[in-house]
């Protein structure tokens, strides 16, 4: 009677489902527990959304220049360029066969939107009120969209370049996306048009969009994600690559010019005699038969 270990084996994928579950449940309470803070008005927090929008709009309103310009980088940062952006990163995965992973990005994009506008109908926050404000937004504010939808693109742009880049790559991304972020985000709060809880209310339900999105096409679709995710490694890796071969000479002593002409010969390429394997043999090229796929590690987005 043998004894085998029966204990399960927790593979890669079952720890990206882990992850991104974690992420959606753990955003879901806090957005919860946020939202109903704000919904009851909780002294302290809706006392410091007061307090803080309050401090910001008189700022903005004592210096125009400078609202003038964070007016601009919020209108460039605004929900249309950030699902613009998605949307053509989704037609690009697409026609280079990428099908899993443009519909990932596609769902994140759209349900992202829709789930902005039903929360923000479901909750109908108004939004700051001033007698001579700098701005202006239509539409309730809980929770905020520039901010939902900032975090949604930063971090699918993140997942995107994280398996090809290096560890200076990879810091260099995510430094890149959270400044984006939190300069989105904040332009909102100081042009007077959200609340500081809107904008959080944004990053945490963002973080429920990515989750879920990616737990359910991972479901659907077991391991297709990281399969493109090498698809899109082997269409943008370099095609062209030098390949060293050392060249097989013929003796010297079989040329009956002499000295010169091996010495001559030195210098002009080796012709391929008959009995040389093949170098397409020793270096495959991809091609249409070819795999174009190949093995490597695991992928998937962290």
């Amino acid at each position: 009677m043998h004894l085998t270990n029966s204990s399960p084996t927790i593979t890669a994928r079952d720890r990206h489902l882990l992850r991104h579950a974690a992420l959606a449940v753990c955003c879901a309470g806090l957005f919860a527990a946020l939202a109903a803070l704000v919904q009851t008005g909780w002294g302290p927090l809706a006392r410091f959304d007061r307090e803080l929008t309050g401090d910001l709009h008189r700022y903005a309103a004592d210096h125009t220049v400078w609202t003038a310009s964070v007016q601009m980088f919020s209108d460039i940062g605004g929900t249309i360029t950030m699902r613009s952006v998605l949307g053509a990163v989704a037609l690009w995965l697409w026609l280079i066969g990428a099908r899993t992973l443009a519909g990932w990005v596609a769902a994140q994009t759209l349900i992202g939107w829709g789930g902005q506008w039903m929360l923000k109908l479901s909750f109908g926050r108004h939004r700051p009120a001033f007698s001579d404000p700098v701005a202006h937004a239509d539409g309730p504010a809980f929770p905020s969209g520039h901010a939902m939808a900032s975090v949604i693109t930063c971090a699918v742009l993140v997942g995107l370049i994280w398996p090809r880049a290096r560890h200076a790559g990879r810091s260099t991304a995510c430094t890149t996306a959270a400044l984006t972020v939190l300069a989105i985000s904040a332009s909102r709060v100081f042009l007077g048009v959200h609340w500081t809880t809107d904008v959080l209310a944004g990053w945490l339900a963002a973080g429920i969009v990515l989750g879920a999105v990616t737990v359910i096409v991972e479901l659907a679709r077991p391991g297709a994600l990281a399969r493109d995710f090498r698809r899109v490694d082997w269409r943008t890796r370099p095609r062209v690559q030098r390949v060293l071969v050392s060249p097989a000479r013929p003796p010297r002593d079989t040329d009956p010019s002499g000295d010169l002409a091996g010495d001559l010969g030195d210098d002009l390429p080796d012709a391929p005699s008959d009995d040389a394997p093949a170098a397409a043999s020793d270096h495959p090229v991809a091609g249409p038969a070819a795999d174009p796929v190949p093995d490597r590690p695991d992928g998937l987005l962290r």
